[in-house]
Order: C-alpha cells, then sequence, then structure tokens
C-alpha cells in the first residue's frame, strides 16, 4: 500500500519513494539536555515513534538516528549569548557533564514511560568532535565558511538558494537585521559553525582555530553523514527548527557536498496549554511526572495526542487527558473481553473486520493520520462479536498505537485478588448463561464494597 507524507521541502503531500527498500533510514534532532524536557517536546517524540512504527507497519526496516545536544546549543537559536549546558550547569552549581548525564536520563525514562521507542542509533554531540571539525574543514576548503576573531561563519551568499525550507525572505529583512552580534560576518544570515572560546570557557576543544567548541547545528549534519550517509530518506523535528536549525543543516550539506541531506523533512507542530502558548511566567510548564502526579498513566498522554494530526496544534487540557484516560481504558477493556470472548464470527464478520483494518491502514499511510486510524480502532473495540481474532487485530493496530493495549488496567491493579477471582467466576457464570450465580457472585462482590458493572466496552470494577 502506497505511503504520502507532507513534505516540508515541497509543500506539498507527496508519495513515499525510498531510497533502499530495503531500510529506512531517518534522523530526528533530540533533546539539548540541559533541563527536563517537557510534554510540549514529547509530542515531537510521539509523533516521530508513529512515523517509525508506521514504516515497520508497512514492512520496511529502520535505521534511525538521533543526536543528543549536550554542547554548543547557545541560549538563542541565533549566535549569542552562552552555551544551554553551562548556563544551567552554573544555575546548580554541577558541572557540564554532571547536568547531561542527568537530563539525558530523565529523558529516556520518559520516553520509556510513554512506550516511546529509542532509535537504533543515540550519538552524544560531545563523543563527535572530530567528525565535526573534520565537517567544519571540508567546508573551509570547499569556500564556504571564513574566519572571524571569534568564530568560523558559513557563508551563505555561496549557496544558490538560502532559506530552503522557510518562506523566510531574507533579502527584505537584511536592513534590518542585527549585525551587532560580530561586526565581522559577511551577512547578518551567516552563522556559526564553529566558535572560538573564551579562556573561562569549561567545554573547549583544539582545533586548526585554537581551543574552541562546535555550533549548535553542524552537530546534526556531521552526525547525520557518519550514521546514515550524505543523504538518506527522512529528517524530523519540531516545527520550531525550520527557519534556523534545519535551514542551516541544508546549507551545510550542500557546502560539503552539494545534496539536501534528506529527501523528506517532516515537523510536528506546537503544543498549546489550555488554548495558549506553554510557559514559565503562566506556570503551565508540564513535564511527564506532573501527568504521573496526577494519577494517570503516562500513556494516557500518548493517547490523547492522538486527538490531533501531527501537523495541527494541539490543546493540552487536565480535562482533555482525563477523558483519554477512559478511553485508555475501555480499549484495554475491549482487548480483555475480546480475548476471552465466544462468540462465533461469520463470514460476513470477518470481511467487516478486514475492511476496517485496510480502512486503518490507509489512514496512518495518508500522513499518519491518526485522528482517522482512531475511528477505526474503535470500531473494532465496538464490535458486536466478542472473538479472540478482534482482540488480535487491536493487538496488530497497537503496534502502531504503542499504548500498550493489552495490559490489564492500572485501576484494577488496587484491587484485592479476592475480588478480582470473584470478577473472574462471574464471568465464567455469564459465559455460561448461567445468570442466577452471575447475579449471586454480584451480590458478593457488593457486600466486599466492589460494584462490577457490564458495559458494551467490557466489565468495570470500581470501589464503592
Amino acid at each position: 500500500m502506497e505511503i504520502y507524507f507532507y513534505n516540508t521541502l515541497t509543500k506539498s503531500k507527496d508519495k513515499f519513494k525510498p531510497i533502499n527498500p530495503k531500510e529506512i533510514r531517518i534522523y530526528s534532532c533530540g533533546p539539548t539536555v540541559y533541563k527536563d524536557a517537557t510534554i510540549g517536546n514529547m509530542r515531537t517524540n510521539i509523533f516521530q515513534d508513529v512515523l517509525r512504527r508506521v514504516l515497520k507497519y508497512n514492512g520496511y526496516n529502520i535505521k534511525h538516528a538521533m543526536n543528543i545536544t549536550d554542547v554548543g546549543h547557545l541560549v538563542s537559536d541565533a549566535d549569542e549569548g552562552e552555551d544551554k549546558m553551562l548556563k544551567s550547569a552554573r544555575e546548580e552549581n554541577k558541572t557540564p557533564l554532571e547536568i547531561a548525564e542527568h537530563y539525558t536520563k530523565i529523558f529516556f525514562e520518559d520516553l520509556n514511560a510513554l512506550n516511546v521507542e529509542t532509535p537504533e542509533i543515540v550519538c552524544k554531540a560531545t563523543e563527535h568532535i572530530k567528525e565535526m571539525l573534520e565537517y567544519v574543514e571540508k567546508l573551509v576548503n570547499n569556500g564556504y565558511a571564513y574566519e572571524t576573531s571569534t568564530a568560523i561563519y558559513f557563508d551563505i551568499s555561496k549557496l544558490d538558494k538560502y532559506p530552503i525550507l522557510s518562506n523566510l525572505d531574507i533579502e527584505k529583512q537584511k536592513a534590518g537585521a542585527r549585525v551587532d552580534i560580530d561586526p565581522e560576518k559577511k551577512n547578518p544570515y551567516d552563522f556559526a559553525l564553529w566558535i572560538k572560546a573564551p579562556e573561562n570557557h569549561l567545554m573547549k576543544w583544539d582545533s586548526p582555530w585554537g581551543l574552541s567548541y562546535p555550533g549548535w547545528h553542524i552537530e546534526c549534519s556531521a552526525m547525520g553523514q557518519k550514521y546514515l550517509g550524505e543523504q538518506f530518506d527522512i529528517h524530523t523535528g519540531g516545527i520550531d527548527l525550520i527557519p534556523t536549525h534545519h535551514e542551516n543543516e541544508i546549507a551545510q550539506s550542500k557546502g560539503r557536498c552539494g545534496k539536501i541531506p534528506a529527501n523528506y523533512w517532516m515537523h510536528g507542530e506546537y503544543l498549546l496549554i489550555n488554548g495558549g502558548k506553554m510557559s514559565k511566567s503562566l506556570g503551565n510548564v508540564y513535564l511527564v511526572k506532573d501527568i504521573k502526579e496526577k494519577g494517570y498513566d503516562p500513556i494516557v498522554y500518548k493517547l490523547f495526542s492522538y486527538s490531533s494530526h501531527y501537523r495541527n496544534k494541539l490543546n493540552f487540557t487536565w480535562e482533555g487527558i482525563d477523558a483519554a484516560s477512559k478511553s485508555l481504558e475501555r480499549l484495554r477493556n475491549s482487548y480483555q473481553v475480546n480475548l476471552n470472548g465466544k462468540d462465533e464470527l461469520t463470514p460476513e464478520d470477518k470481511e467487516k473486520l478486514m475492511q476496517v483494518e485496510e480502512n486503518f491502514h490507509k489512514a496512518i499511510n495518508d500522513d499518519l493520520n491518526m485522528p482517522l486510524a482512531m475511528s477505526f480502532v474503535w470500531e473494532t473495540a465496538r464490535f458486536e462479536k466478542k472473538n479472540p481474532e478482534v482482540a488480535e487485530m487491536l493487538a496488530k493496530f497497537d503496534t502502531v498505537l504503542g499504548i500498550k493495549i493489552d495490559e490489564i488496567n492500572s485501576k484494577d491493579e488496587d484491587i484485592p485478588q479476592e475480588i478480582l477471582d470473584l470478577v473472574e467466576q462471574r464471568k465464567i457464570a455469564r459465559e455460561n448463561k448461567d445468570w442466577a450465580k452471575s447475579d449471586e457472585l454480584r451480590d458478593l462482590i457488593a457486600e466486599k464494597g466492589y460494584v462490577v458493572k457490564d458495559t458494551k466496552d467490557g466489565m468495570s470494577i470500581d470501589k464503592k
């Protein structure tokens, strides 16, 4: 079945044509590990996870690289301010290495909590200084970079076109652009490849230009080339990376080898909080741990994210999270009910299920249309006949959803085993159409302080 992705490079939804059908190569911009990743950051990781899972669903093997930025990302996306790692190290009275290790660990714990797959290759900037230096030297030798007293800059005037991804008209903006940051720059939009370090700078390495450290953009170009080659299939990231980081990655690649590194550029939209921006000043910067502390399974946030297409803004509210929590409970209940279901499926039933599966497949292949795909997941969960084949289909869908649909609802884990045993006995009685026994067990469960409800999505157990 054909796959279509919206490509920021072409500004259109394009049919996916892999370079090598035996292995899809993807590069994703990972975190700058100077603070906790927010749920907004995690929305991008969820979108990238769905992309991986959809490609696998279609039978492809994946080679996916993601960087960890532990040096070179300044507090401004322009070439100004101090390194984010150093700023955080100073504020927390730790070394940059301690900061990087701490927040990298938390980042991967959050990914695990959301059941987001770890890419095959995770590469740290500080472990690839040699590759970055070689890349910069190549740009200098090719005539695309020049030295000032403070840095090595990329010369955008040498490119046939800049920018490529964004619709920025830099000619109109040059007159008002800030040039006071480094008056030695030939062009306000030239960007730093390598920065000469002040004497007291904590992170610096030997280079042909003295003790210095990398700019932010060079790491992704160098590591992408090392692990995926000069050209690979897909490059992903958040929409905020388009006008600076990804534009400059493309510029660097064109300067080094004359090629745009990825054929498809895919970007996830912003997460809103109660209709507005996430902001420290507003006190609405939420982390995965905040979702846990509210008593929710973090995977609820993953399911919540499927309510909006990855290219549309998603509005986070706690009411929305609560609704998603109930939805996750119903989906998991449906899986368990169908797993133990005894209804016979007719040829017509099986034909209906096959059509639903095809519709799901078409939806995910249409630029990862998860809201539409979820409608077919629900159609399956609410299928009139309860049968293990329905559970099997839900499990297959979950290879894309990644919501652990086969898990017993977390609420049930707090219910005493004695009650769970009585509920299981009641379920068997109902399957045998022994309604008197079923009622007797329901009353016994009620005497012990619990209520059993029979719904179209299965059985729920709640404390009185």
